[in-house]
């Protein structure tokens, strides 16, 4: 376990379309496919992380909803996924009443918090929380939570102003309920290295965040959209497309930058 103990981080980008629950559930299989234990919590009451990893929906007996609101911890949630090392807290559409019941509780950004800060949750070296696509109580509770947010940025012309405002809210979190977030990256993806609009929005992407920038790069792959439809991720359904291989490489980087982190 890296430093000790583990690491709590959210996939988070309030566009939909941009590859986010494909990169936490592919970070996730690459982080557990070079030993380290991993949980993925799937905070999108779409629930596309627990399909995407062959979880039916029938097999939820119990999901993110309960460890929201208290009735029942991550060892009881969790699933075992076909990916050794790797487990679920699958989600169900009774997430999305989640805030409702929550919104007049003093605690209610507090909620995911106290979930992972159970002994159960020590037994993972990474924890990934894979968000909704939009900035509500959900995504609030989950940058609460965690130590850094990971931002999946497709390579589009409006990339810059959608995370801008993303940024602004990690910042508020930051400085309002989580003083040590940080952002542990943001990720490139979709990227066509055909299409010159793809470099220009990579090469903005880089003057304005620096090295906060992951070398590397996601392309568009058919293979890793097909995979979902097998309820795999796409490291398993074809480890060698050319989006299975930068899942790889991104694991590397996002546990290299741990190890300077743990350092510094």
């Amino acid at each position: 376990m890296l430093g000790g103990r583990n690491r709590i981080i959210t996939v988070a980008n309030q566009k939909g379309g941009v590859g986010k629950t494909t990169t936490a559930i592919n970070l996730a299989t690459a982080l557990a496919a070079i030993g380290e234990r991993v949980l993925i919590i799937d905070l999108d009451p779409q629930g596309n992380a627990s399909t995407g990893l062959g979880i039916d929906r029938q097999d939820r007996r119990l999901s993110s909803y309960d460890l929201m609101i208290g009735a029942a911890q991550i060892d009881a949630i969790a699933m075992e996924t076909d990916v050794p090392n790797l487990s679920i807290v699958p989600s169900t559409m009774d997430l999305l009443g989640v805030e409702m019941e929550i919104s007049g509780q003093s605690d209610r950004v507090f909620k995911l918090k106290q979930a992972v800060s159970v002994p159960a949750a020590g037994e993972y070296d990474y924890i990934l929380i894979d968000c909704p696509p939009s900035l509500n109580l959900l995504t609030i509770n989950a940058m609460a939570a965690a130590h850094s947010v990971l931002v999946p940025l497709q390579c589009e012309f409006f990339a810059l102003e959608g995370l801008s405002q993303l940024l602004e809210t990690v910042g508020h979190v930051r400085s309002t309920l989580n003083p040590d977030l940080d952002i542990q990256g943001i990720v490139m993806t979709m990227y066509d290295s055909r299409n010159n609009l793809a470099h220009q929005v990579v090469e903005d992407v880089r003057s304005h965040l620096g090295d906060k920038v992951y070398r590397t790069l996601i392309p568009r792959n058919v293979r890793v959209s097909e995979a979902p439809s097998y309820g795999k991720p796409a490291i398993l359904y074809d480890l060698r497309c050319s989006g299975s291989q930068a899942y790889l490489r991104l694991a590397s980087e996002v546990i290299q930058r741990e190890r300077e982190r743990n350092a510094a």
